[in-house]
């Protein structure tokens, strides 16, 4: 038992699990910051555009009849197919991802550009790479410019 603790205590204090679990609690309140932008900010603004349709609410009842709302309809004991809150679900899909692209797009920009790989100086004569400032190969002894 002593040996399955130990042998948990080092499969949970790896760096790569503790990053992950870093990770899945940051992610979950970054979640919660764009679905409020979506729902508090975006979705109003695409409501005022689009004349106040409220997306969610749209539905056909399946027995033909018209019906106020999805509540009256399923009260009534009838079936309903509601492709409102699918369009709802695509366009809060889209605008989350479009938010994650713009931070991420962000915060490409501000991390510092890595250096480009210095390449290495080579002999023209054996092809063997040499240091930057020598004067001679330390391979095949020619004279370097």
């Amino acid at each position: 038992m002593k040996k399955f603790l130990s042998e948990f205590k080092a499969f949970a204090m790896r760096g790569n699990v503790v990053d992950m679990a870093v990770g899945v609690v940051i992610g979950g309140a970054f979640g919660s910051i764009t679905t409020s932008l979506v729902n508090d900010i975006f979705m109003p603004l695409l409501g005022l555009i689009t004349g106040g349709i409220n997306f969610g609410g749209l539905f056909i009842a399946l027995d033909g009849q018209k019906y106020a709302s999805i509540e009256a309809a399923t009260a009534a004991g009838v079936g309903t197919l509601n492709y409102g809150a699918f369009i709802q679900y695509v366009i809060n899909f889209i605008l989350i991802a479009f938010c994650m692209f713009l931070v991420i797009r962000v915060m490409n920009k501000m991390k510092k550009p890595e250096p480009a790989p210095v390449k290495p100086r080579v002999c023209p004569f054996c092809k063997s790479e040499i240091a930057k400032d020598a004067t001679r190969c330390p391979h095949c002894t020619s004279m370097l410019e």
